[in-house]
């Protein structure tokens, strides 16, 4: 594991050479600024979402099917560009596990190819199928699931029996509801669920349409609440602004901490590196839709808008204020210079396997075994995500913080325990 452990001093005024220079607290205001507002486009976007998901259950057809694709996808830009603000504040990483978890058994949830094989040693319902069964044993406890809500979902099928990977709700809960599974390996096209899985008389598909689209309101009404509280923690006077603005140096070192574990050991590592290792499909973070070069691409993005102190609003606004970069230039404007040029080369890296994929080149082509132009695009994403972690550690060693620890990934750190 990457870490980086410091000799702790007190953020001062000291590092604040010129009258024009902002102040540490400054930083953490607009820090909680573009947190709420990156909260706020997402938890929008979901609304929406929200609208087609009603749209597609009312009046299901392959335009309505299409329509709540579109808005699943649209509700992905913003959200991942908040991934930044996870591990270095508490309330959010306590938080994200139910919004963003993956990868997920997805025969929990519903139907699934028959390759995809029963339950397992390590994990009893990973083909418990919820949606075609409307009771079910847990724990020695019958559960009664004959209505789909989002209180079944959140407190007892999401990881059921304290595994992981029963993910039961968020976005990819949502996706595999949406899209289905990908069935086609490194070939061309994602999940293609037939709208008719959700039609409501005769031109049903695979059984059960009534409780799938139950199930797919209902995750989606869940994602929206999640995100309305997300985004009131980051308010004037929410918990997450509170608690990020009480203390420069920790705040600091919350921010400094979400940036390089973002970039280092999650997207990097886990993401990104690790499933070109195994050349498994089934590593994308949004398998089902083919969507993976979009996540890496707007992680990417904000972990950028955090140092720069400026994020774009999904409406074309802009939030922004004293930044991290300030301080970093006020005490080694070369420094500044480099945190700069390392996150457009890390943006720009990722941005060339986003064009790819439009370009007909799917992210789970790239990851087939032998592909020369798949790994060059994707080790340059990786590449590029190191290099501006090397520094990230640069800027907390100038700025003097303690106690930071950037997570790491065996992919990178230790190469040969991921065959182990």
């Amino acid at each position: 594991m990457l870490r980086t452990l410091l000799t702790s001093t007190a953020i001062a005024t000291a590092l604040l050479g010129s009258a024009q220079a902002q102040t540490a607290n400054e930083v953490l205001d607009t820090y909680a600024d573009i947190a709420e507002a990156n909260y706020g486009d997402s938890l929008e976007a979901v609304r929406a979402l929200e609208k087609a998901v009603t749209a597609l259950i009312k009046n299901p057809s392959a335009e309505s099917m299409s329509a709540a694709r579109d808005a699943w996808l649209q509700a992905r830009v913003p959200y991942q560009q908040t991934e930044v603000f996870r591990f270095g504040n508490p309330i959010v990483d306590d938080w994200e596990g139910k919004v963003n978890a993956w990868p997920l058994d997805e025969g929990l949830i519903d139907y699934v190819d028959g390759l995809y094989g029963g339950p397992t040693d390590a994990n009893q319902f990973a083909a418990l199928n919820v949606i075609a069964n409307p009771s079910f044993s847990l724990s020695g406890k019958e559960i009664d699931a004959t209505e789909i809500t989002p209180d079944l979902l959140e407190n007892i099928l999401h990881e059921a029996d304290g595994i992981e990977a029963n993910v039961a709700t968020g976005y990819h809960a949502i996706e595999f509801l949406l899209w289905g599974q990908d069935l086609n390996g490194h070939g061309d096209g994602a999940g293609s669920r037939p709208w008719t899985d959700y039609a409501q008389n005769e031109d049903c598909t695979n059984g059960n349409c009534e409780r799938r689209a139950d199930y797919l309101m209902a995750a989606t009404d869940l994602l929206s609440s999640d995100l309305e509280w997300i985004t009131a923690q980051w308010a004037k006077d929410g918990e997450a602004r509170a608690t990020i603005t009480a203390d420069e140096q920790a705040g600091l070192t919350a921010i400094l901490t979400g940036m390089g574990s973002l970039s280092y050991g999650e997207t990097a590592g886990e993401r990104m590196r690790l499933g070109l290792m195994l050349n498994d499909p089934e590593e994308e973070h949004s398998c089902f839709a083919d969507n993976t070069h979009n996540d890496h691409y707007y992680n990417g993005v904000g972990i950028r808008s955090v140092y720069l102190g400026n994020y774009v609003r999904t409406d074309g606004t802009t939030v922004s204020g004293a930044s991290l970069s300030d301080l970093v230039a006020n005490i080694d404007p070369e420094l500044d210079r480099e945190m700069r040029t390392r996150l457009a080369e890390a943006v720009l890296a990722l941005g060339r396997i986003k064009t790819a994929a439009e370009s007909g080149f799917a992210y789970d082509e790239m990851l087939a075994r032998g592909d020369e132009g798949g790994e060059a695009l994707i080790m340059g994403g990786v590449d590029g995500l190191i290099n501006q972690t090397r520094s990230i550690e640069r800027v907390v060693t100038a700025l003097d913080l303690g106690g930071i620890e950037i997570e790491g990934s065996d992919s990178l750190d230790n190469p040969s325990a991921v065959f182990q």
